[in-house]
């Protein structure tokens, strides 16, 4: 193996999470390999990113590859009708796409246009969202499935929709819904397609285990079955209940919790057919993982099984349960959003500044100094590495000595500041000294209280919500310099003025690290970084914190040559744009800054010539990027 691919695989992992979507060049650059072309040449990604710079794309840029979204649709769609014909599974798959999990136009368009093959279909949990689904030509086949809480509109929409040929199914959740689908089809006059929501009582384990179980939101106990039968029975409707809606949970981290899961479904399934429902179609929801950190395992964060393996559980559970009791196999659907589409994008943005929290040089105590800078400065004389942990204890207890005396005003703002320095120089000896990271735990977790921050060009709470509300991982790289080996350490901080809005939790190949390996910055040179396998819920989850807008967008197609084409982009928001989302009209602020200038201007504290170049600048601004240009 090549150096550079083994910087990349032995210290970020990414032979273990990259899902051969990524690799890197002789010259080390990440590049984008093409999983529907295989042969094809690898596409720099930091190339890709200049080319969108030339065309006046800056970072931060949320980059859309529409060949991996194309190869996750195939995947999933191949892997179950493989199992399908593998088990001799008599039903067909016909899965849709839960709109929710990324709402963009451009996604749900490619969404639809590569799904039409498999006839995949769309999940619709709002009212937006059936709108949404609505407004596309799917296959005949397709389904078009309705979650969540619905009122007459949205069942009256959902009902007429059948007229123009769409199989939209209402998936009831409660029965006090029932009788609005009742009233709705009473005054219509029109046979609605039925599904009833079923909470299964199995749990399933990691981060989302509260999606499931009986303490989830959505979803009826046996109780309400019963009561929701028996009056569909009694409408004279309950040969409309075609669908049975099961909710397995969200990235399931352990596949036995899909069998355990699937299994409970199909005795529900079972039940409900006994009850005289005319069922044809098996919804299992959601639950299909990614694993984000490539350990293979049923953690948080990760999943112990592949596509192949999820799609393998499902059908033959499936089988059984309905050979068992002698039914029918039912058509089966999964809500699979995560899977589908978190892989096919990638946040890229630059390090603007660091902080380095090491010195390479260290001034001289004064003979005036105080004696704890000469004690400080006299741990180098006896630092070596076996005496590493007692030379980073004396150090810190000089140092925070020394921050003391400045606080009670016993020494002066540059006594103190030497005294940084010295300490700083200390760091920079020690880390150079330091075992492997694992094998001396306590100095480890030392060292990373003096990691450095690397300011980035980007908002956390726009771009990677999920990061800071629920600890999600996702692997992050630099996109150059892998065939060096990387000098530094660092956590990363956006450009928010919120104490909250870093990340200091990675993915690496030996596990998970409060700080990043990273290479020093190179004067006028740009260090970008990589976020991958944000596709999904990101983009829609993300707020306007510090009044950071939607970064711009590109969605990319690999060619065969090896280059790429660029299929759409979308400008981020504007400073304007952000302001009227927060119910400021930008006229009324350049009316409001005019009106400043020009009091200036009458009270002879500005001249007329400046007048032009404020307003210039302000209206500059207010038709600006909201990131740093």
């Amino acid at each position: 193996m090549p150096d550079n691919q083994g910087t990349a695989h032995a210290v970020y992992g990414m032979g273990r999470w990259g899902r051969d979507l990524l690799s890197v060049l002789p010259n080390g650059d990440i590049a984008l390999s093409n999983p529907l072309m295989p042969d094809a040449p690898k596409v720099s990604l930091p190339e890709i990113v200049h080319d969108l710079e030339q065309r006046g794309i800056h970072a931060p840029i949320l980059l859309r590859v529409s060949s991996f979204l194309e190869n996750e649709i195939a995947h999933i769609n191949n892997s179950m009708t493989d199992a399908i014909n593998r088990v001799g599974y008599r039903g067909k798959y016909r899965g849709v796409f839960p709109i929710k999990v990324n709402q963009q136009a451009q996604v749900v368009d490619r969404i639809v246009e590569f799904g039409r093959p498999y006839s995949y279909g769309l999940e619709a949990g709002s009212k937006p969202e059936l709108v949404i689904a609505l407004a596309h030509r799917l296959p005949k086949d397709a389904l078009i499935v309705c979650n969540g809480v619905k009122d007459e509109e949205f069942i009256r929409l959902a009902i007429l929709s059948r007229k123009l040929g769409f199989n939209t199914m209402i998936v009831l959740e409660s029965p006090k819904e029932l009788e609005t689908v009742i009233g709705v089809v009473e005054e219509l006059g029109e046979e609605p397609l039925l599904g009833v929501r079923v909470k299964l009582t199995n749990q399933i384990g990691g981060k989302w285990e509260e999606s499931s179980g009986d303490r989830s939101t959505f979803g009826m106990n046996t109780d309400q079955l019963v009561s929701v039968i028996d009056k569909l029975r009694d409408a004279k409707l309950l040969h409309c209940l075609k669908l049975q809606h099961s909710h397995l949970g969200s990235q399931v981290p352990d596949v036995n919790d899909v069998r355990r899961a699937v299994g409970e479904a199909c005795r529900y399934f079972v039940e409900l057919t006994r009850e005289g429902a005319e069922l044809t179609h098996l919804d299992l929801g959601g639950g299909l993982g990614i694993d984000y950190t490539g350990e293979k395992k049923a953690i948080e964060n990760s999943t112990n099984y592949s596509v192949e393996e999820y799609c393998s559980n499902v059908v033959e559970t499936v089988a059984y349960a309905m050979d068992e009791a002698q039914l029918t196999h039912p058509t089966l659907i999964t809500e699979s959003g995560r899977a589908v589409v978190a892989t096919s994008s990638m946040l890229i943005f630059n390090v603007l500044e660091a902080t380095l929290y090491d010195a390479p040089t260290a001034p001289h105590p004064q003979t005036d100094d105080h004696h704890l800078v000469s004690d400080l400065a006299a741990v180098k004389g006896y630092l070596n590495s076996e005496r590493l942990q007692e030379c980073l204890n004396d150090a810190n207890f000089y140092r925070n000595e020394l921050r003391a005396l400045f606080r009670r005003g016993y020494i002066d703002l540059r006594q103190m500041a030497r005294a940084e320095r010295i300490y700083l120089h200390l760091m920079s000896k020690i880390k150079e000294l330091a075992p492997p990271t694992g094998s001396a735990p306590e100095i480890d977790e030392q060292l990373e209280k003096v990691a450095d921050i690397y300011h980035c060009n980007f908002s956390l709470f726009q771009s990677l919500p999920d990061v800071w509300a629920i600890d999600q991982l996702h692997p992050i790289v630099p996109l150059q310099r892998l065939n060096e080996a990387p000098d530094r350490r660092a956590v990363l901080s956006d450009i928010t003025c919120d104490s909250d809005g870093k990340v200091d939790e990675f993915i690496l190949a030996d596990g998970i690290s409060p700080s990043l390996p990273v290479h020093t910055l190179e004067d006028d040179k740009p260090y970008y970084l990589g976020v991958f396998f944000v596709g999904a819920y990101q983009e829609t989850l993300g707020d306007l914190h510090n009044l950071f807008g939607d970064t711009n967008v590109a969605t990319i197609d690999l060619r065969a040559d090896g280059g790429f084409d660029l299929l759409q982009e979308v400008e981020g928001d504007t400073i304007s744009q952000v302001l009227s989302y927060v119910e400021y009209d930008p006229r009324d602020c350049v009316d409001a800054f005019r009106k400043f200038i020009d009091e200036a201007v009458s009270a002879g504290t500005l001249k007329n010539a400046d007048r032009r170049t404020l307003m210039a600048a302000y209206r500059d601004s207010i038709n600006g990027y909201t990131y740093y240009e």
